[in-house]
């Protein structure tokens, strides 16, 4: 019996497998370690996976694309193995439907897949705090009528078209197949490596799933016939693949139909199976050929990348990339941060912070600066809580004394949809600035139409435009990205940068300088509608040619490129660039300055914050009671010190890089602190700190279900589940928020005349 098994189809095909498809074992096996939560958890990939969202909802309907999807790949795995290897397993090709067969016997692993994420995706959902346990078996229902569908459909193609050994050679489709030279030579060249390459097989299971035994006499068919049969099941498998790309690009040409937009996790797995697929292809075409193709390949992209034709920028939208490239050279930073132009644009804000101070009630009102961290949606969400909790406790005086706010990332989009909503209100009485809609609206999923855009458009031919601003930009990933936070949020930031001018100026809203990271050379990009040179470089002049500057200012910088016309939600986007999810932006210089995520450089927005207080310290100390500066992170400061035990070979290699990555917070957090202690001991005003912090572990037992008290802080990501949204609101009732709550209580009702 135990020969039986061994010399089993199902068990020699997983054999092989590990001996020689071990690349595809591995994305498997990728899979089952997002599946469990044991990859990407940090970056929130798993809840893609176990929490797919369509349209915005969780449903049966998420579910059953997602068994689609998965039905996808599977079959993926089923036709590139049978191509590389199914002329291996001769007997095949006199059973009826070869391939539907093979398939059969080559469940194994996908079999061990699909049991894991059930298991996985049910366990998630139960502790989802849905309306009703009913809901899971809902879901569960659709991922199952999806994978059906769809194995129904393609299994249905397969069972007209394979033909086996029989059917075959009784009409005339083998005078056509001879016919075709390059399906001759690759019949001859499998026949003799058939004879080499022969697997024992005594056994496999047919369609009814019980073991049936090889026809003993195998051996006096032709061998060059019996693989002309696997010859017309691959022409029928490579209909498939060209199917599925041609089905990707037309999802291309109507990228923007919400109905069309897969959830993330779907095209992830579409996209691997059209790797899978090429892979196959690959090894049917070219053979023994098929590494060096793919080498000398690769060899050309990467040497023609960089061609006008294959190389076109992400851009800014609203920029003029016809106009003539500015210079980004020293020359042009020191004459763009000449002393008398320092001089000028401390002025120009001196009148602001006075139009600021013509609002207060107070004769010194007290100074109040936002700072928000990045991170994500949750940082958005957070943010945006934050502030409008600040918002209702002081009845909006909070809001009125705030004149600067600065961040990173998702705390700056936060940031910035409570400036909008506070400057719409200042018109209309009847915006609710505290409405729960406005949450909603900030943490609806984001990332769905970036990944879909990445597979129906960045990895092909980018060829779509749309006009802003009077000028023609492609779509990309970061089109995608724009126009669904436009969507999210109904709007409310699709402005120019130069529409928050007046506004600014007049002193009805907070300052908010959106800043970027030059890759080029790791300096800052301030973009706002005021210039703002002296964030850049010594506002003493007494540094002379040895200094370093330290920003570029975005508005004086591409004046010539109508800088002033940037679109607002990409000034947003730049400064929330994360790698390979949204693109860098390359902006019209001369070298290219290509910017990302400032969070890299200042992720809690101290450092702009510290240095705005230090250049206007004489006005401040004039005109205030002093500064209170806000603190959003969207992290704990102070955290108990991790133990380490002592670690395997491949911890002390990796753990260095790992410790980089993780420490980087901390990295910022201890130098801002540095920062604050010397600016709050030699400001010749009271400057006080105000910390909010998102700590979903400690918040008060009364406020959360003992299922989110054990809950993880949420991913890093721009898709939250309905957990992680839950545990960020409740965060705000943690003993560290609400002690900065009644602090501010506190602050604001004893600074009153």
């Amino acid at each position: 019996m135990a020969s039986k098994i061994w010399y089993s189809f199902p068990v020699q095909l997983l054999l092989l497998h590990l001996r020689k498809n071990l690349a595809l074992l591995l994305i498997w096996i990728l899979l089952l370690a997002i599946t469990f939560e044991s990859f990407g958890v940090v970056l929130g990939i798993p809840f893609l996976f176990l929490d797919p969202e369509y349209l915005h909802q969780v449903s049966w309907v998420s579910f059953l694309l997602m068994g689609v999807g998965f039905a996808a790949f599977t079959m993926a795995f089923h036709m590139t193995t049978y191509i590389m290897d199914g002329r291996q397993f001769s007997f095949l090709a006199v059973v009826t439907r070869p391939f539907i067969h093979y398939c059969v016997n080559n469940s194994i692993v996908p079999l061990v897949f699909y049991l894991a994420y059930c298991y996985s995706f049910v366990s998630f959902q139960l502790q989802n705090d849905l309306d009703s346990d009913w809901q899971v078996l809902g879901y569960f229902g659709g991922f199952s009528l999806g994978s059906l569908i769809s194995y129904g459909v393609i299994f249905g193609y397969f069972a007209f078209t394979n033909k086996d050994f029989f059917v075959l050679f009784a009409d005339n489709l083998d005078r056509r197949l001879r016919k075709v030279k390059l399906t001759q030579a690759n019949a001859l060249s499998r026949f003799r490596e058939a004879k080499n390459k022969k697997r024992k097989v005594n056994h496999y299971l047919d369609l009814s799933l019980k073991l049936k035994p090889v026809r003993p006499d195998i051996s006096r068919f032709e061998q060059a016939k019996l693989l002309r049969v696997f010859d017309q099941n691959h022409l029928n498998l490579l209909l498939i693949q060209v199917f599925l790309i041609a089905f990707v690009l037309f999802l291309g040409v109507f990228k923007e139909e919400p109905v069309l937009q897969l959830p993330a996790a779907m095209s992830a797995t579409l996209l691997l199976s059209i790797l899978v697929m090429l892979v196959g292809a690959l090894s049917f075409w070219l053979r023994s050929w098929s590494t060096v193709v793919v080498f000398a390949g690769v060899v050309l992209v990467n040497y023609f990348s960089n061609f006008d034709f294959l190389n076109r920028p992400h851009e800014a939208f609203g920029l003029d990339y016809d106009a003539r490239p500015v210079p980004y050279t020293l020359e042009k930073l020191d004459a763009l941060l000449h002393p008398d132009t320092v001089k000028k644009d401390r002025e120009h804000f001196i009148q602001i912070l006075n139009n600021w101070k013509s609002h207060q009630e107070d004769s010194l009102p007290k100074l109040v600066l936002v700072a928000s961290s990045g991170g994500g949606q949750r940082a958005a969400l957070w943010t945006l809580h934050v502030l409008q909790t600040i918002h209702s406790i002081s009845d909006g005086k909070i809001s009125k004394q705030t004149e600067l706010m600065t961040g990173a990332s998702g705390g700056v989009i936060g940031a910035a949809m409570f400036r909008e909503l506070y400057l719409q209100s200042l018109s209309n009485p009847e915006i609710n600035l505290t409405d729960s809609l406005y949450r909603e609206q900030i943490s609806a999923d984001n990332l769905n139409p970036i990944i879909f855009t990445l597979l129906v458009n960045d990895l092909l031919i980018r060829n779509q435009y749309f006009e802003y601003g009077g000028y023609r930009h492609l779509k990309d990933r970061g089109f995608a990205f724009e126009n669904q936070l436009n969507i999210n949020t109904q709007g409310l930031l699709d402005k120019p940068l130069k529409a928050y001018k007046e506004p600014e100026f007049s002193g009805k809203i907070p300052l908010l300088p959106v800043t970027a990271l030059i890759t080029n050379d790791g300096r800052k990009l301030v973009i706002s509608p005021h210039s703002m040179s002296f964030l850049g470089t010594s506002i003493l002049g007494k540094t002379g040619e040895s200094e370093k500057k330290q920003s570029v200012d975005f508005l004086r910088f591409f004046k010539a490129q109508k800088s002033e016309n940037l679109r607002f939600l990409t000034a947003l986007r730049m400064s929330a660039t994360f790698p390979f999810i949204t693109p860098n932006v390359q902006l019209p210089s001369d070298p290219t300055m290509e910017t990302m995520d400032t969070g890299l450089s200042d992720n809690f927005g101290i450092q702009d914050a510290l240095r705005f207080t230090y250049v206007f310290q004489d006005w401040i100390e004039e005109n205030t009671s002093g500064v209170c500066l806000i603190t959003i992170r969207d992290s704990e400061k102070v955290e108990e010190i991790p133990t380490h035990p002592f670690p395997r070979i491949f911890e002390k290699i990796f753990t260095p890089l790992k410790n980089i990555y993780s420490n980087w917070d901390n990295i910022q957090t201890i130098q801002n602190e540095v920062l604050y202690n010397y600016m709050a001991e030699s400001m010749p005003f009271s400057l006080e700190k105000v910390e909010f912090e998102y700590a979903p572990n400690k918040a008060q037992p009364g406020e959360l279900t003992s299922t989110q008290e054990t809950m993880q802080r949420a991913s890093l990501n721009w898709r939250l589940t309905a957990r992680e949204k839950k545990s960020i609101l409740m965060s705000i009732y943690t003993p560290k928020n609400q002690e900065s709550l009644n602090r501010l209580r506190e602050i604001f009702e004893t600074n009153r005349d």
